[in-house]
């Protein structure tokens, strides 16, 4: 039989090259299908999934596409997860981080086929994004201190976040919007505090923040339409009335005045439920599950807002956001934590009406609201907005800021060059890959607005020789422009996580040189 019969007959290996080939070509195709949604001109994708309802989804976030891919090659699967990390971590720049792995297999690919080692490749990958880091590190601008200049360094930020997403023509009113939002939240990154509501109808522009907590529910019939000084009483019980609740049971009865017995004591049992949550002094009632007829008009009688069916969601920030705690039982009013807030009342937005908390306790609670033309516009700029508000939110905490529009790859390729030439040995072949791979970004998003980027990466390139160049690609004049005079800036810690997150992906994809297949289980196994 020979030494190939290790495995079940269905399993496969691939071996050395051709492994490394199948994870180079698998790595380099997630790339070039989200390069081209990089960049201020960067296109979207129209994802159709094949289930029910053939959902549709425009999008041009990276994370958002690729999670919806089905993938089949073990390295673009590795590709997919860097983008994933990225988006829980910074929230942004999901795209540049494949787009830059698989830059960098590109350039390995080439090496290996030079009979440069893997490792050697590796290491000198390392030394490269070192170098790369500390060439950022010394460039970072720090406005902690002076509050007027970080503001405008967070506005310049959020509008370079957003250029690049559907808002970019309304991104001047949606930086302002995920600016005075995150401010709110006074350093903390917990973006729960910030609710959005997508509500279709009107256009992008009308969107806006309202300070406070709005809940997407009509007030109940017959309740009152305004609360001042609300004391708010979160809850997640049943109130319907309390039916005999076993499958299966019947009850005889002789008269149908035993039935109305029954049925009385139902709601007698109701009442007291009833009576016990009035008594913990409460005017407003916010339940997650329906409530019947019956305690509603209870409610309605002592003058106690009552709403239902506030989701899961709601809830839970209502919640967060009073200060109250989700009940479900009544009998000991001294555990319970109320929520606070000063008014409750009734809005239009649009077609609907919302239920709005203003004066909360957690002061940092807001609520966006959304308008636009359709879901899939509504989909897309709640998305643009989440990655604004993660960057801002992470910007606070780690002020350095960078300028962007492909100047911090110039300035750590620049460094990167030196190193390769510094360096003796192999190892300098992929240093100087490396930097090949770092002017990739600029290149792609030049090729994104139709520009010529091999004639734009040279000026580049030579201003980048001068010292204290501030030069980047202007995809609006189709030239290079100066970053700082255009505003166009970029949080530290999202560049930062690109340049690690990308070398350790590739680094890793690098050194598989064999690919094993399991064999499916056959259902006769079990017999």
């Amino acid at each position: 039989m020979g030494v190939e019969n290790i495995f079940k007959d269905e399993a496969s290996e691939e071996k050395g090259e051709r492994a490394r080939m199948a994870s180079f070509v698998g790595a380099m195709a997630i790339a070039d299908l989200v390069k081209t949604t990089l960049g201020p001109k960067g296109m979207d994708k129209i994802l159709q999934s094949t289930g029910r309802g053939r959902e549709v989804t425009v999008t041009n976030d990276g994370a958002t596409i690729l999670k919806s891919l089905h993938i089949d090659n073990p390295a673009a699967k590795v590709l997919v997860d860097i983008s994933k990390v990225q988006d829980d971590e910074v929230g942004d720049g999901t795209t540049s981080v494949v787009v830059l792995a698989g830059e960098l297999l590109r350039e390995a690919e080439k090496l290996v086929a030079a009979k440069i080692h893997p490792m050697t490749i590796i290491s000198g990958f390392r030394m490269a994004a070192e170098c790369a880091r500390n060439a950022l590190l010394k460039k970072v601008m720090d406005n902690k201190e002076d509050s007027e200049k970080f503001k405008s360094d967070l506005m310049k930020i959020a509008k370079t976040t957003l250029s690049s997403k559907i808002l970019s023509q309304d991104k001047e009113h949606f930086a302002q919007l995920a600016v005075d939002a995150v401010m709110r939240l006074k350093g903390s990154t917990n973006l729960e505090s910030i609710q959005i509501i997508k509500k279709p109808g009107g256009s992008l522009r009308d969107s806006f923040l309202d300070e406070g907590f709005i809940l997407d529910k009509k007030i109940g019939i017959g309740q009152p339409k305004r609360i001042e000084n609300a004391k708010i009483l979160v809850a997640n019980t049943a109130m319907d009335t309390d039916k005999v609740k076993i499958y299966g049971a019947r009850v005889r009865v002789d008269s149908m005045s035993k039935a109305a017995e029954i049925e009385g004591a139902e709601k007698q049992k109701m009442r007291e439920k009833v009576q016990k949550i009035i008594g913990h002094g409460i005017n407003c009632f916010v339940n997650r599950q329906l409530i019947y007829n019956f305690p509603e008009e209870l409610f309605a009688d002592a003058g106690i807002l009552a709403i239902e069916h506030a989701d899961f969601d709601g809830i839970e920030r209502l919640g967060l956001v009073t200060g109250g705690e989700i009940a479900s039982t009544f009998d000991n009013p001294e555990s319970l934590k109320l929520g606070h807030c000063k008014l409750i009342e009734e809005i239009m937005i649009g077609e609907d009406k919302l239920i709005h908390f203003s004066g909360v306790e957690l002061g940092q609670a807001c609520t966006i609201v959304l308008r636009g033309a359709s879901h899939h516009v509504l989909d897309e700029a709640e998305r643009s907005l989440h990655d604004a508000l993660c960057v801002l939110s992470q910007t606070v905490n780690d002020s350095r800021v960078l300028l962007g529009g492909g100047w911090p790859e110039m300035v750590m390729a620049k460094e990167v060059d030196e190193l390769a030439r510094k360096t003796p040995g192999k190892r300098s072949h992929a240093i100087d890959a490396f930097s090949r791979a770092l002017i990739a970004i600029p290149t792609t998003i030049a090729d994104n607005a139709g520009l010529d980027s091999a004639e734009l990466v040279a000026q580049l390139r030579a201003e980048h020789q001068k010292e204290g160049c501030t030069a980047g690609i202007d995809v609006i004049t189709g030239s290079v422009g100066n970053m700082a005079e255009l505003g166009i800036s970029e949080a530290f810690k999202v560049k930062q996580a690109v340049l690690l997150s990308a070398t350790e992906a590739s680094e890793m994809i690098l050194r598989v040189d064999e690919i094993i297949t399991c064999a499916p289980r056959r259902r006769e196994d079990r017999m």
